[in-house]
Order: C-alpha cells, then sequence, then structure tokens
C-alpha cells in the first residue's frame, strides 16, 4: 500500500503542475517535468523517441507553433521527424474520422516530397505549411483530450477465420472495438500483411478517401518506421466503420458484388501478374473504354487486359488517363455547388477531375505494393471508379471538349521555353485556366524540360490555399507523370497547370509568417 503523501511531496507536485500548465506538456516533458506529474491513462498510445514532438504538434498554440518549428530546426531537427511527428500527432487526435484532419494527414507526405524539389532554404514552406494546418485542425478539435485513438489490445482470431474477412465483418456491424483488436492481431505479422488483410475492406466502396487514406498512410512508413504502421493503418478501420452509418444508393454495395465475380470470371484469383508490354495505341485504346464505358463494364475491361498478361503498370497507366480526363474535360462548378475559397467554375479542391485522378493513383500504387489478388482488386475497381466519377457526380463529360483547346493554342506564338514560362506565370495569375493548360500543352509539344514547369507549379502548390488538396494533387500529378509514357504524360501536367490558375490568389494560412521566420 502507496504511504501518504506530506504536505511538501504534495505542494512540490501542485507547483510542477502549475508550470505544466503555463508552458504546455511539450516543453514541461523536454524539462523532465511532465512525466513525474502527469497520470497518463493507462491505454493512452505513446510514441517512444517521437512523443516529445508529437506533443508539441498537439498542445502548441497555433500562434506559437511556427516559431516552435523554426527553433527545432535550428537545434538540429530535420524536416522528416516533424512530418513523422505531426503524423502520430494527427492519428492519435482523429484518427481518420474527421474530414480536414484525415485530408491534412494525407498532404503530410506530398509536402515533404515537395520540399524535397525545393532549394535548401525553401524546403520547410511545404512542410511547415501543413504542420500549420495540421496543429490549427487539433486545436480547433480541442487538443488532446479528444483523442481518437488509444492503445488497443489484440483479440485472438476465431478458428477457421481469415482475419481479413474477420475485420471485414466487424466493420459491417460497425463493432469499433472488435475490428480494432482483430487488425491489431492481423498488425503484429507486419505491415504488408496488414495492409493486404486492410484492402479487403476498403474495397468494398469505391469513394476517394476510403481509397487514398490507406496509400498515403502507406507512403508515411519509411519516414515513421515500420513499428508505427498499425497506428496509421488502423485509421482506415475507423474511416470504414463510420462510412458504414452513412446513407447509401443501390449501386453503393455494387462494388463488393462485383469484384469478386469478376476475379473469378477472368480467373485471376490463382495466377500472377504478367508482364506483357502494352503500345501506346494499346494504353491510349483502354483509357477511352475506361472512360465512356459504364463502372461494370469498365472494371470488366481492365480484368480482361490483366488476364491477358498485360502488366499491371500499363493497366494503370489506362486509368490514370481516363481520370486526368475528367480534370481536361471539367466545365467548373456550377453555382449551386459553390462555397469558400471555391467559386463557380473552378476546379480545384473536391473537384470531380481531382479526386478522380488522386483515387486513380491511390489504386494504382497500392496495387504495385500489394499481393497478387490485390493487386488485380485495385486495378479492376481503379477502372470502375473512373467510370463512376464520370457519371455519379453529373456533368456531360463525354460531350465536353478537354483541354487544351486548339483555339488557345493557335493564339501561343512564343517558342521558347523562357517565354512561355512567363506567359504561363501570368495566366495563372489571372486565373485563365485554359490559358494556363494551352501553354503548358505547347511548352511540352515543343519538347522543353519538364522540370522548369514543375518549378512554376510547385511554387504555387507551396503558396496558394487549395482547399485542402493542393499538396496532395501536386504529388499524384508529379507520380503519374514519372509513371506515364513520353506519349501521354504531358497531359498530366496539363492538368495541373489549370488547377494551379484555379487556386491562385487564396495564399495558404501562416504561409506569410513561415517566410518571415525562415527569412526567405
Amino acid at each position: 500500500m502507496n504511504s501518504p503523501k506530506s504536505r511538501r511531496q504534495f505542494l512540490a507536485d501542485v507547483g510542477r503542475g502549475m508550470l505544466v500548465a503555463s508552458v504546455g506538456y511539450g516543453t514541461a516533458n523536454e524539462l523532465g517535468l511532465a512525466p513525474a506529474f502527469a497520470a497518463e491513462a493507462s491505454d493512452t498510445l505513446e510514441f517512444g523517441s517521437l512523443e516529445p514532438l508529437v506533443r508539441l504538434m498537439q498542445e502548441t498554440s497555433t500562434d506559437n507553433l511556427l516559431p516552435a518549428l523554426a527553433a527545432k530546426l535550428k537545434s538540429g531537427t530535420d524536416l522528416r521527424r516533424l512530418v513523422a511527428a505531426a503524423a502520430l500527432a494527427n492519428a492519435r487526435t482523429f484518427g481518420g474520422e474527421d474530414y480536414v484532419g484525415f485530408h491534412t494527414m494525407m498532404a503530410l507526405a506530398p509536402s515533404l516530397h515537395m520540399a524535397r524539389e525545393l532549394p535548401e532554404a525553401l524546403q520547410p514552406l511545404p512542410v511547415f505549411k501543413v504542420l500549420y494546418r495540421n496543429t490549427n485542425r487539433i486545436q480547433e478539435k480541442g487538443g488532446r483530450k479528444d483523442e481518437v485513438l488509444r492503445a488497443v489490445k489484440p483479440a485472438p482470431l476465431a478458428e477457421g477465420r481469415v482475419g481479413a474477412e474477420s475485420v471485414r465483418d466487424a466493420v459491417h456491424r460497425q463493432a469499433a472495438d472488435e475490428a480494432e483488436r482483430l487488425f491489431a492481431t492481423i498488425a503484429q505479422a507486419g505491415a504488408t500483411d496488414a495492409l493486404n488483410d486492410l484492402l479487403y475492406t476498403v474495397q468494398d466502396h469505391t469513394e476517394v478517401h476510403r481509397v487514398v487514406l490507406p496509400y498515403r498512410a502507406w507512403d508515411l512508413l519509411d519516414l515513421i518506421g515500420q513499428e508505427h504502421a498499425h497506428t496509421l493503418l488502423r485509421q482506415s478501420v475507423r474511416y470504414c466503420i463510420k462510412a458504414e452509418s452513412w446513407p447509401h444508393t443501390g449501386t453503393d454495395n455494387q462494388p463488393s458484388n462485383l469484384l469478386p465475380k469478376v476475379l473469378e470470371e477472368h480467373k485471376l484469383l490463382d495466377r500472377s501478374p504478367g508482364s506483357r508490354a502494352a503500345e501506346d495505341s494499346w494504353v491510349d485504346q483502354l483509357s477511352q473504354t475506361i472512360f465512356k464505358s459504364s463502372p461494370e463494364q469498365s472494371a470488366k475491361a481492365a480484368a480482361s487486359a490483366l488476364a491477358e498478361g498485360f502488366s499491371p503498370a500499363s493497366v494503370g497507366e489506362a486509368i490514370s488517363l481516363a481520370a486526368n480526363q475528367l480534370v481536361l474535360r471539367d466545365m467548373g462548378r456550377p453555382p449551386r455547388e459553390e462555397s469558400p475559397g471555391k467559386p463557380p467554375g473552378s476546379v480545384h479542391g473536391d473537384s470531380i477531375g481531382v479526386h478522380a485522378c488522386d483515387s486513380a493513383c491511390a489504386w494504382r500504387n497500392l496495387a504495385r505494393v500489394s499481393n497478387a489478388r490485390n493487386t488485380f482488386a485495385c486495378l479492376i475497381l481503379g477502372a470502375y471508379q473512373v467510370a463512376l466519377d464520370r457519371t455519379n457526380r453529373g456533368g456531360d463529360f463525354l460531350n465536353w471538349s478537354p483541354l487544351p483547346l486548339q483555339g488557345h493554342v493557335a493564339q501561343i506564338r512564343s517558342t521558347e521555353g523562357p517565354a512561355l514560362l512567363r506567359e504561363t506565370d501570368d495566366a495563372i495569375r489571372q486565373n485563365l485556366q485554359a490559358h494556363a493548360a494551352a501553354l503548358v500543352h505547347r511548352y511540352g509539344e515543343l519538347g522543353h524540360d519538364p522540370r522548369p514547369v514543375f518549378d512554376l507549379l510547385l511554387r504555387y502548390a507551396v503558396s496558394e490555399d487549395g482547399s485542402l488538396h493542393a499538396e496532395k494533387f501536386y504529388r499524384t500529378v508529379t507520380e503519374e507523370f514519372n509513371s506515364t509514357r513520353p506519349a501521354f504524360r504531358w497531359r498530366q501536367l496539363v492538368a495541373l497547370a489549370r488547377v494551379t490558375a484555379s487556386e491562385y490568389g487564396r495564399p495558404a494560412p501562416g504561409m506569410a509568417e513561415a517566410k518571415q521566420l525562415l527569412k526567405t
């Protein structure tokens, strides 16, 4: 039995508590004060050596965050470690259940990739931009007191039950504790097994956040370490549980019913992905088939190509090119869908095209890192989702003309790279989407180096708010450009130029302060 505290011990604890309250837990922890005072709940999720930084992200006020981050950089903490801490702070706070929260999580790895493309003095800017958004949202949601993720104890799988099926069944019943404990058991086998089993649940529906969340979590593992894979991936379990409570239409369950039939019909369950190379004309034709067909027809077209032995990379390329058409053909938001920062005619943020491209990129990359069954399933559903996106949110995409319009291209007189870049910059600053798209198309058509175009568009992906999607879409285009054959890859940059012109004029919160602190 513990002995009662003396009056001196009691007063010392009171004083320590007042100090912790005044400086914040993160600072107090680094001073060695907090652990002696705080009696954390037994189920609190802790992150070892990253814990002080994680707490800093959660407990520092938004007004004080950027100076604190600048001080950390100056003292030797690198950007990778800051992003890792922010991702864990985000996961612990939101658990994949907050719209702004999970969008911010999905922007973290892209922000670091963007930083690597910048001169050294500018590298902190995209990271600080997203970390500011992250802590601001954490503070809006009450900081640590309302954390979603807690430590979870693994539960044994029922005899004769497959882990993936057990988790999916628990998700369908909205049995959150059971699903979490079963997934914790699966995750003990390693990150790869956890991802492959998680995808069975993800694949029940084709909804952009359901798909992109596990891919962007996976993309963070190189930063954070495999030991934190369970923390990041369990966010998708909770997201899928929450999605079960949403109203569903008659077609919402079609992927879960269609996928097993298509896999069986094309005999894809007991084979490995092929390596058959595809010519440009074949990729172009498949992309048009996927774009123009019904969701079910598009899924079967992808499955047929995979059954014929065509490489997953070739099929994924066709899916991405079909999604790209939704950016190039979009007529922009109608007046009824306008909202702050997203006026009529805009195509940035959660537009049909941006969402479609992010989803296609996620399916394609999940196919690349998963087992054979999931490689086939992800590409089949990727094709399904592009066709669904074309029809499900309205619009006459089959009859709308894709950018660039020939009339705009014909107006361009410059042929030198620097002159075309200056004109593109002017078009972006005037929000001339079609003209910016035409200029980038012409620049690529003339065979100029793509890096200066990326540099120009990266500048605005950093400086502009982008309605939660600027970083992620920039990274999507970078990935797709690099994995698309030369005949088609410039379509990706044309789409990014259009979206950049749409989002210009709405500076990102915290960016002016970050530039001042970093003296850029």
